[in-house]
């Protein structure tokens, strides 16, 4: 590099281009990405793996076993995969701190003791050759393998091995040597079919072969040289791709790398050139034919049939190209206009910017120029010299991630250029760039998504729009043309790309490899897509468009293709030669049936394709209307298909005449798809590879069936009834039967009527003349209904046994009875049917016995076949009433009461008759009929089927029934259907019956209903809950007030329930003022002392209740609790205040009444508060808490604020705690005189009473108590007895 560098600076041109990125790419410049993140991986010889900046700092990266063979970073995942000298492959997860992590290890397989050739493809793909018969594939992407192999079929030997590889990105081709000295290369393909293997996308090609073993291969920079090392020779391969060109009605076609093919046709002949130079390229025009190797130009001249040599030239040039007398070669920063004799007469000159020209093409009048540099240039040849037509293009500013450019083209008139780019990878791109030189645009179409840039105008359909998207998607274009006199109109061969990222195509369409694409390119109206197709069978390339042809290169004696695909161009006749064309003209879709027309028709053609791509329907018609033509009508009506617009093909069909067409394209209109409608029109047209298409597109594939059965293709149609119409399938199977019989092919019809299930009566029939055959296929078939076919045919020959027995194979059973009674056997048929129990048989014999008169025997068989109405009648008719009442209860209602009626005019067995008008539904009869008879028990059964659907007048009759029969709950109900619910209710008070929550819900009314008014239903639920109330359920009573929407009362039978979880819910849900209040006081009534949410609850309701007052009772009550309890006089004070808060704020009806207990409130807070002081600051001043507490008790209403006792306690625990027990006794004695019932341990601590009686010395009798049994003032008659005992002994003393 520092050499490179010195000798770029002293000025060696080959330096400098060796820095110039972008000379040496030939397009843009080479971008390495921001200098941070630079890096780059290197291996040492002991396993070590480095990480390297742009700054040459290193640091180890990972460690493996043996030397490193070969690296991959793969970026989309940021993996680094390692392969070891034995062939271990590792892949380790870069992290973003520089570490890297083992994801996988695993040891790749291979020829032990072979040196193994690896190289890598695009996405994570690995390839080795290790001298073995297979090259092994390994995907680390998608974590597959799989193996290629030499295929002897086309030239390789067995045991012939590969012992070298090199992968060219750019071109998709997998290149191995083998050791037989032979080059197998395999080209990467796309898969239409998206199920296949992964190996089927390799196409193994026809080897290259030379002497030796091959050891090593390697790709040239040109992407057209292949080096080849077999040992002692070095071979470079070059790529030679025959060359081809037409202009003015003249086709040349390289056969060989010395010979051409000239076909000229406008006066049909064919030459064969052959020249002494290796041919690298031909130009031609009507008169002259240029032929280069890149070193020589040799020029020809026609005469007549034969072409004579007018003289050559040494030039080294790349491209060529020829306008009328002149030549345009190329040389770095120039383009040479030459004359036929080599002379420069011109010389077009580009700057360094612009780059050397390399390609070359001349269309009318104009020249277009591209250059390494991805610039373009264009010139106007119509004057003397050539003028430039535009300023030069750079496309690198314009399109990003352009390599260089493949081709350049320009249109008739110079207004529009299209290019062909390769990537910076070295790959096509998928995009046609358009340029337009007017408005110094650039706009494209991608045929990677199919579609044009939203700014491009396209078709109006959106529904073809889809459909053309999916066709022309995943494609890359190879090649392109102008027409020569129409600037409107360009076409261009694309390629299925093998990309993983593309999706795949609807099932519905079927992928090809190479797709012709012709549009039109307007400045007005952008790009307009005009006709896409499969290139033909047969067909190489495209050579050129020249209206009304397409011009395409072909292999010897394939030029003519039997079958041609009608949708597609028409194959045109080809010059008359003895030696085969090696070119074939195709009509374009819009001149189909007009290949020799004038050029007004012509001009007349492509405008009115022109006008109906666009949707002008005025200027269409104005194009054409003075053509007369059938055969242009018909042509036009096939562009209507392709262009999906009904409309102009019913005009074009009047002109046509085509009166079934007409018809046919009018029933179409019911179908709701458009391609489906059109198909029909492709169909009365005789397109009907596009009718398939279409009908495919829209996926109707019913459409499709019929469409294949009218044009014979019964096999496709079966296939695609099988696959996608399956619910035609027996009838596609029926129709091909029909066809097979009708062709005479009984085998096969056999077959098909089978799987159509028809072959019951179509096989009999079809056979019908070949009694042997019927008999063969009926017993080998051993189905019941051809079994019984056959029968009824041997009957209909009076042959009875063989008859019966068909007929028993068939399980005929009516059949054998109806034989055997014809027979006189007519045991056998009664054996038959009550073996069988056949209903048909039972029936059949049944009339048989009857014509007989054996009634019983009729009777029993009528019954057996569920034939009940004639049984019955012959029973009424013969007198059997005791069979007639089973059978009448199995049949229907009908017969039920034509048995009933008939017992009620007999006047015997009324009861039948009630139970047969009962269960025949016919309630009121079976009623009337009971308590006519008295036949209670009858009525009861009746009762309990009757619901409040049922007339109200006969369940009002059965609960009088019922009440007289004392069975009251049996009235309730009825009363309850009947809806007299106020009855029901009374009922129930009078005699006492419980109402049960299901009673209560059935006399519920919904509201809304048409029954009762709103008020007389609230008035039925508070009768009802009332009613509970005086039961005792108060739970259903509390429902049905809530109800009724008196929640007072609700709660009150909810508050005499006790359910205290339930009182606290409907309070809360009541949210009503009253309920709060109701729900409080209950729960006062509970032990609200022991349970905090109890009193939690009582302070919220009396407080949602505004309550006040009650809240103050309840605080004061609290306060009581405290003292009394607990001796909490801090609680207790805490409780007043609050209490004292919520008096004065309550809101009362006597303010008298109010001050006064405010009054009082505040002089017990008072009283409270100077005892809590002096306890307080007893710790502190003790004589001054003895004043304030002697104070305290000269109050005269000092009891229940603050209780006596416990003021005297006070004063007694202090007098011990000094030791004065005389005044400590005095104390005692004081209380005792005020509260002589008092115990006196509540107030004293035991061990003050212990001390204070030791120091007094008095002896422990019956006096002071020393235990504590009550917590009360109160002590009971003997704690009063003992206290006074106790005063008495010591007065005495």
């Amino acid at each position: 590099m520092a050499q490179l560098a010195r000798a770029a600076v002293s000025g060696d041109e080959n330096a400098l281009d060796m820095f110039n990125w972008r000379k040496a790419g030939k397009g843009a410049s080479l971008k390495l990405g921001s200098l941070e993140g630079l890096t780059f991986f290197v291996s040492t010889a002991d396993g070590c793996v480095h990480c390297m900046d742009e700054k040459g700092k290193s640091s180890p990266m990972l460690s493996v076993d043996s030397p490193v063979q070969k690296l991959l970073y793969m970026e989309k995942r940021d993996v680094l995969a390692v392969i070891t000298e034995t062939l271990m492959l590792s892949q380790y997860s870069l992290g973003p701190e520089g570490g890297a992590q083992e994801l996988t290890k695993v040891k790749l397989s291979g020829k032990s003791g072979q040196s193994a050739d690896i190289a890598w493809a695009d996405h994570g793909l690995l390839i080795t050759a290790t001298g073995e018969q297979v090259i092994r594939l390994w995907d680390l992407e998608r974590d597959d393998n799989y193996v290629l192999s030499l295929d002897e079929n086309l030239g390789f030997e067995k045991g012939e091995t590969l012992n070298c590889l090199s992968y060219c990105a750019a071109k998709d081709i997998l290149a191995a040597g083998t050791s037989r000295g032979r080059i197998a290369m395999w080209r990467k393909v796309s898969l239409s079919n998206h199920g296949a293997e992964a190996r089927d996308q390799w196409k193994l090609q026809t080897p290259t072969e030379f002497e030796g073993n091959i050891t090593q291969l390697q790709w040239g920079s040109s992407l057209n040289l292949l080096g080849a090392n077999g040992v002692s020779t070095v071979l470079i391969l070059c790529e030679h791709v025959m060359s081809a060109h037409f202009s003015q009605q003249v086709a040349a076609v390289q056969l060989t790398p010395n010979q051409l093919n000239l076909s000229y046709f406008a006066s049909g002949n064919q030459i064969s050139l052959r020249s002494d130079m290796h041919i690298k390229g031909v130009c031609v025009n009507k008169d002259t034919v240029v032929v280069w190797n890149g070193k020589q130009v040799a020029v020809y001249e026609s005469s007549g049939t034969a072409l004579r040599n007018t003289g050559s030239f040494p030039c080294e040039s790349q491209a060529l190209a020829m306008h009328e007398e002149n030549i345009y070669t190329v040389e770095p920063n120039r383009v040479q206009v030459r004359t036929l004799q080599g002379t420069v007469k011109q010389l077009l000159v580009f700057s360094e910017v612009e780059g050397n020209p390399v390609l070359l093409s001349v269309c009318g009048t104009f020249l277009a120029v591209g250059t390494d540099t991805a610039h373009f240039k264009l010139f106007d040849l119509s004057r003397r010299e050539a003028k430039p037509h535009c300023n030069s293009k750079n496309l690198s500013e314009t399109i990003p991630n352009v390599g260089a450019l493949q081709s350049v083209k320009c249109n008739a008139n110079g207004s529009q250029v299209s290019i062909l780019v390769t990537q910076l990878n070295g790959r096509p791109d998928h995009k046609v760039f358009f340029y337009d030189v007017e408005m110094d645009t650039v706009s494209h179409f991608d045929f990677f998504t199919g579609r044009p840039p939203s700014g491009i105008s396209q078709t109006e359909d959106p529904d073809g729009g889809q459909s053309q998207s999916a066709e022309l998607g995943g494609r890359s274009p190879i090649s392109q043309f102008w027409d020569e006199s129409e600037p409107r109109l360009f076409v261009c061969e694309t390629m299925r790309t093998a990309d993983p990222r593309r999706s795949s195509l609807p099932d519905s369409l079927d992928e090809v490899d190479v797709l012709v694409v012709s549009f039109f390119c307007t400045q007005e109206h952008g790009l307009l897509l005009q006709d896409s197709y499969p290139k033909p069978p047969g067909i190489q390339a495209l050579l050129a468009l020249d209206v009304p042809f397409y011009y395409f290169s072909c292999k010897p004696g394939e030029g003519e293709v039997v079958g041609e695909d009608p949708s597609g161009p028409t194959p045109a006749p080809a010059p008359q030669s003895s030696a085969p064309p090696m070119v074939s003209r195709r009509a374009l879709r819009d001149f189909v049936g007009l290949e020799e027309c004038d050029k007004p028709t012509r001009d007349a053609m492509l405008n009115f394709s022109f006008y109906l791509t666009i949707g002008d329907m005025d200027e269409a018609f104005k194009s054409i209307k003075l053509i007369k033509s059938e055969a242009v009508w018909e042509n036009m009506a096939r562009m209507c298909v392709k262009n999906r617009r009904l409309d102009v093909a019913r005009v074009c069909l009047g002109n046509m005449g085509h009166a079934r067409g007409a018809r046919a394209l009018r029933e179409a209109e019911a179908e709701p798809e458009l391609e489906a409608r059109v198909a029909v029109l492709a169909t009365q047209l005789g397109m009907l590879e596009d009718a398939e298409r279409l009908y495919k597109t829209c996926k109707r594939y019913d459409l499709l069936n019929k469409f294949y059965q009218a044009a014979g293709q019964w096999q496709r149609a079966v296939e695609t009834a099988e696959t996608h119409d399956r619910v035609h399938l027996r009838t596609t199977y029926y129709s091909y039967a029909k066809h097979l019989e009708a062709t005479g092919d009984r085998n096969m019809a056999l077959v098909y009527y089978e799987k159509s299930d028809t072959y019951r009566f179509e096989v009999p029939r079809m056979l019908l003349e070949d009694v042997l055959s019927l008999e063969i296929y009926v017993n080998k078939m051993k189905d019941k209904s051809l079994f019984k076919w056959w029968a009824q045919y041997l009957e209909s020959q009076s042959d009875m046994e063989s008859a019966l027995r068909y007929y028993e194979y068939a399980q005929d059973f009516l059949s054998l009875v109806r034989v055997h009674c014809y027979l006189g056997n007519i045991q056998k048929a009664a054996e038959i049917a009550n073996e069988t129990g056949n209903r048909a048989a039972s029936y059949h014999l049944a009339r048989q016995y009857e014509s007989q008169e054996e009634i019983k025997q009729s009777v029993h068989f009528y019954t057996r076949a569920q034939a009940y109405n004639n049984a019955i009648r012959l029973c009424k008719e013969n007198g059997l009433d005791d069979q007639l009442m089973n059978l009448a209860l199995l049949s229907n209602p009908e017969d039920m009461m034509e048995a009933a009626c008939y017992y009620e005019e007999k006047g015997a067995h009324m009861d039948r008759a009630v139970m047969l008008y009962h269960k025949a539904g016919h309630f009121s009869k079976a009623l009337e009929l009971a308590f006519s008879t008295q036949q209670f028990g009858a009525l009861q059964l009746i009762a309990e089927d009757l619901d409040e659907n049922s007339d109200p007048a006969l369940l009002a009759r059965c609960s009088d029934f019922f009440i007289k029969h004392s069975q009251y709950e049996k009235a309730v109900e009825m009363l309850v259907a009947a809806k007299k619910y106020h009855e029901a209710l009374q009922l129930c008070l009078d005699q006492s019956l419980t109402i049960t929550e299901d009673l209560a819900e059935s006399m519920t009314v919904s509201r809304g209903s048409k029954d009762l008014t709103e008020e007389a239903r609230k008035e039925l639920l508070e009768k009802i809950a009332d009613c509970c109330m005086r039961q005792g359920n108060y739970h259903l009573a509390t429902k049905k007030y809530t109800q009724a929407g008196n929640k007072l009362k609700a709660m009150r039978a909810l508050l005499k329930s006790g359910d205290t979880e339930k009182i606290v819910f409907f309070a809360g849900v009541s949210r009503q003022k009253e309920i709060y209040i109701m729900a409080a006081n209950y729960l006062q009534s509970l032990d609200w002392r022991k349970d905090p949410e109890i009193m939690k609850n009582i302070i919220g309701f009396y407080t949602k209740g505004r309550a006040l007052d009650l809240l103050a009772g309840f605080y004061e009550a609290c306060a009581q609790v405290e003292i009394d309890d607990y001796q909490n006089y801090e609680k207790a004070l805490g409780a007043l205040t609050e209490a004292y808060k919520c008096l004065a704020k309550a809101k009362v009806r006597s303010t008298e009444e109010q001050e006064s207990r405010l009054a009082e409130l505040q002089h017990r807070v008072t009283l409270v508060k100077r005892f809590v002081q002096a306890r307080r600051l007893y710790e502190e001043d003790p004589g001054e808490a003895v004043r304030l507490c002697d104070t305290l008790l000269e109050e005269a209403d000092l009891d229940p604020a603050v209780r006596i006792g416990d003021a005297y306690g006070f004063l007694v625990e202090h007098y011990c705690q000094q030791g004065s027990f005389q005044v400590a006794y005095r104390k005692l004695e004081e209380m005792l005189k005020r509260l002589p019932s008092v115990n006196v341990s509540y107030y004293v601590s035991q061990r003050s009473l212990e001390a204070l009686q030791l120091a007094v010395g008095m002896p422990l009798g019956r006096g002071v108590p020393l235990g504590r049994s009550d917590r009360r003032d109160s002590g009971g008659e003997e704690d009063e007895v003992e206290e006074e005992e106790v005063l008495e002994t010591h007065q005495g003393d």
